[in-house]
């Protein structure tokens, strides 16, 4: 089973790969969108590290949300999630392998270039490195409840549901995920912060893959 999972989630990422603007397209608008801030509020080093981790965090979630339809709309069209529900392998541990290697395509990139883009919000090196860690623990449960919406809103004509339906459910994350920023830039502990989003990433991996696999049985029948 772990032979077999591991070559599921190997062939979706190089998949994703084989559209790199679109997969990609997370990081570049957050490193668009982040840069542009610096330009409109001037040079104000104190202002920039204020507002610097409530920026870098809300681009974040905004890259993210570009990437909400990826995960089943073409598995969909297809006839591949019909497939799915033959495989012998649970459907909840297929959901799962899927969101992973959307997030691994798509919002580890982003990751990746945050502590670079922070850098000219004049962050402090410790904030960097929480920057970075709470990403890391944030984004995957962005995905996870991403894949949800995507699952409860699979096969409906318009994308303007699905943004307004996980935007709620992702203000926890992006309140301790700045939070955790803030703090250490005004030289507090992170921890608590980071705890929390630890917690929140455990509690959707347990429940976005069978609610959503539970949400893609429904759809296809």
């Amino acid at each position: 089973m772990l032979a077999t999972l591991s070559q599921l989630t190997l062939r979706e990422i190089r998949l994703s790969w084989r559209r790199p603007a679109e997969t990609l397209g997370a990081a570049l608008f957050f490193v668009v969108a982040a840069s542009l801030f610096p330009l409109a509020v001037g040079p104000d080093p104190q202002r920039l590290a204020a507002i610097g981790p409530g920026v870098l965090w809300v681009c974040a979630l905004l890259g993210i949300l570009l990437t909400l339809q990826r995960p089943f709309a073409q598995d969909h069209d297809s006839g591949a999630l019909e497939q799915w529900l033959l495989s012998p392998l649970p459907l909840p541990l297929l959901v799962g392998v899927k969101l992973a290697a959307n997030w691994l395509s798509a919002c580890l990139p982003l990751v990746l270039a945050s502590p670079v883009v922070a850098l000219q919000f004049g962050l402090p090196p410790s904030a960097l490195a929480v920057l970075a860690l709470s990403l890391l623990l944030g984004t995957p449960t962005l995905a996870l409840i991403g894949g949800l919406g995507a699952a409860l809103t699979l096969g409906l004509r318009g994308g303007a549901l699905l943004p307004l339906l996980v935007l709620p459910l992702y203000a926890p994350v992006l309140i301790f995920g700045s939070g955790a920023v803030s703090a250490t830039s005004a030289g507090l502990g992170a921890g608590p912060q980071l705890s929390l989003l630890g917690a929140f990433l455990c509690l959707a991996i347990l429940l976005c893959p069978w609610s959503a696999a539970a949400a893609l049985r429904v759809a296809l029948d």
